[in-house]
C-alpha cells in the first residue's frame, strides 16, 4: 500500500472517530465547553509539528502563519456550531456528512475572489449538495427548517471560508507551518470562552477522557493528511478521500450510538457524500 494512501485512510479514521465522539459530548455539555476543553487534545499534535524540520520553510512566514491562524480561529467557531447542531438533536450520521459540504463555500469564494472557475464535475457537486439539503429537510419533524439543520449551515460557511484561508496560506509557507498555525488558532476560544460563559468545571473522568480524545482525533487527522501530501499524494486525490470521513462516522454512529437512518436521510447522506467528492474534484482544463 502506498504511504500516501495509508495516511489518507488514517485521516478518514481519525476524523470519522471525531464525528462519533462529538455526539455524546454535545448531548451533555454546551458546544462552547466541548470546543474549549477538547483543544487540550490538540497540544500533543502541535508539539509533533513544532519538531518538524520543514516548519520554517516558505517565502513569507508571517503572512502564511497569520492566514492559517485566522483559519483555525474561524474553523473553531464552526466546530462550536457543529457541536450545537448535534446538541439540538441532530444525528451524528446526518450532521457530519451534511457539514462536510463546506467545499461548496470554498469553491464559491475562490470563484469570487481568486477568479477560479467551476469545472463540470464541481457543478454537478453543487446540484447534489442542494438535493442533499432537500432530503435532510423536507418532510422533517421540525417544519421547513429544523433547528439542528439551521445551525448546521453555520459550520458549512465557516469551514468553507477557513479552508480558503488555508489554501492561501499554503502559497507562502510549508504545510507543516500551516497546520501548526491552524491548530494554534483554536487556542483563543479555549482561553477566553470560559470568561464569558458558564462552564461545568467538575466533570466525570470519562467525560474528560472523551474531550481529550475528541481534540486528539481532530489534530491527528490534520497531521496525517499532511503526511499524505508529503508522501507524494496528489491533492486532487487525497482531499476528496479525506473528506469522506463520514463513511467512518455513519456506521460507528449506528453501531455505537444506536442511531437509526431513515430512507430519506439515507438518500441525503449518499447525495452529500457524492457532492463532497464532486466538489473536491480538480481539473486543469475543464471549466464552466
Amino acid at each position: 500500500m502506498p504511504r500516501w494512501l495509508l495516511y489518507t485512510l488514517l485521516t478518514m479514521i481519525f476524523w470519522g472517530g471525531w464525528g462519533v465522539v462529538s455526539k455524546p459530548l454535545s448531548n451533555g455539555l454546551s458546544a462552547w465547553q466541548v470546543q474549549s476543553w477538547s483543544t487540550l487534545g490538540l497540544l500533543p499534535v502541535v508539539v509533533i509539528l513544532l519538531a518538524s524540520a520543514r516548519l520554517r520553510q516558505g517565502g513569507n512566514l508571517k503572512r502564511g502563519f497569520w492566514q492559517a491562524f485566522a483559519a483555525g480561529a474561524i474553523c473553531s467557531a464552526g466546530n462550536v456550531a457543529c457541536y450545537h447542531a448535534l446538541g439540538l438533536g441532530g444525528k451524528a450520521a446526518a450532521v457530519i456528512p451534511l457539514t462536510a459540504l463546506y467545499p461548496l463555500v470554498t469553491i464559491v469564494l475562490a470563484l469570487a475572489f481568486l477568479r477560479e472557475r467551476f469545472n463540470a464535475v464541481q457543478c454537478a457537486g453543487i446540484i447534489l449538495s442542494l438535493a442533499a439539503l432537500y432530503c435532510f429537510n423536507v418532510g422533517g419533524e421540525g417544519g421547513f427548517l429544523s433547528p439542528w439543520l439551521a445551525v448546521a449551515m453555520v459550520p458549512i460557511g465557516l469551514w468553507g471560508f477557513g479552508a480558503l484561508l488555508q489554501k492561501l496560506a499554503t502559497a507562502h509557507v510549508s504545510a507543516e507551518l500551516v497546520t501548526t498555525a491552524f491548530l494554534l488558532g483554536f487556542v483563543p476560544v479555549a482561553v477566553f470562552t470560559p470568561l464569558f460563559t458558564t462552564f461545568q468545571w467538575s466533570l466525570p473522568g470519562s467525560t474528560w477522557l472523551l474531550l481529550l480524545l475528541l481534540g486528539f482525533l481532530f489534530g491527528l487527522g490534520n497531521l496525517t493528511v499532511i503526511y499524505a501530501y508529503g508522501a507524494d499524494g496528489r491533492a486532487s486525490v487525497v482531499t476528496p478521500m479525506a473528506s469522506l470521513y463520514s463513511l467512518v462516522t455513519i456506521p460507528l454512529a449506528v453501531l455505537l450510538l444506536g442511531e437509526k437512518v431513515g430512507v430519506r436521510e439515507g438518500i441525503g447522506i449518499v447525495l452529500a457524500l457524492g457532492a463532497v467528492v464532486a466538489l473536491s474534484y480538480e481539473a486543469s482544463k475543464t471549466s464552466v
